[in-house]
């Protein structure tokens, strides 16, 4: 299983590249987004050196060309009109960090949950990581797998037969799906040096 990339390493996470940098980092970004809801894979995969996401709603890490491909086809089968609404854009000392809407119509099978033709709008938040060279390293995406969920099981028509067992089809390909392990790249996480300043006991 190949490691996860080095997390990068800014100078002072309290100091901001200049302008010129900032720019440039938001107009890939940008364009990234642009070539996705395009899918033009080869335009996509090529704001990254190495392909690299971290999905962290289901602790899965898709990582090179081939699985990220692979992810790409899989979430377009499922949604195959699925497009996005931007709603912020913010940059940190080494990230470009977006809060979006991410929507969609479930037409196809979204891992072992079959198709309920239901749409939709989930707010999530991507962290665009960058390294020491302005390399965009990895896409990490933080989102509530329920919410989707509760979208696409809102619009089954449970007062007939037919709605209730593909509800049931659902809830079990869920099941299955939330009994995946998690990824032991992003269980191994390691607490960051802050230069001395007391974080207090997070243990519970």
């Amino acid at each position: 299983m190949p490691a996860l990339p080095a997390e990068p390493s800014p100078p002072s996470r309290f100091t901001l590249p200049p302008e010129a940098v900032l720019r440039a980092r938001e107009k890939l970004v940008l364009d990234h987004f642009r070539d996705e809801v395009r899918q033009d894979w080869d335009a996509t995969l090529s704001t990254f050196p190495h392909p690299h996401y971290e999905l962290i709603a289901q602790m899965l890490v898709h990582d090179g060309d081939r699985e990220v491909r692979g992810y790409y086809r899989d979430t377009r089968v499922a949604f195959p009109d699925q497009d996005h609404e931007l709603i912020a854009l913010r940059h940190s000392a080494d990230a470009v960090i977006v809060e979006f809407w991410l929507q969609g119509t479930h037409r196809g099978m979204l891992g072992r949950i079959p198709p309920t033709g239901s749409r939709h709008r989930t707010r999530m938040t991507a962290y665009f990581l960058f390294d020491e060279n302005e390399n965009l390293v990895t896409e990490r995406v933080y989102f509530d797998q329920l919410t989707i969920l509760r979208q696409l099981i809102a619009g089954l028509d449970r007062r007939k037969p037919s709605g209730l067992l593909k509800l049931a089809r659902v809830l079990r390909g869920a099941l299955a799906t939330a009994g995946s392990k998690p990824d032991p790249r992003l269980l191994n996480t390691t607490e960051p040096d802050l230069g001395g300043q007391d974080t207090g006991d997070v243990r519970s």
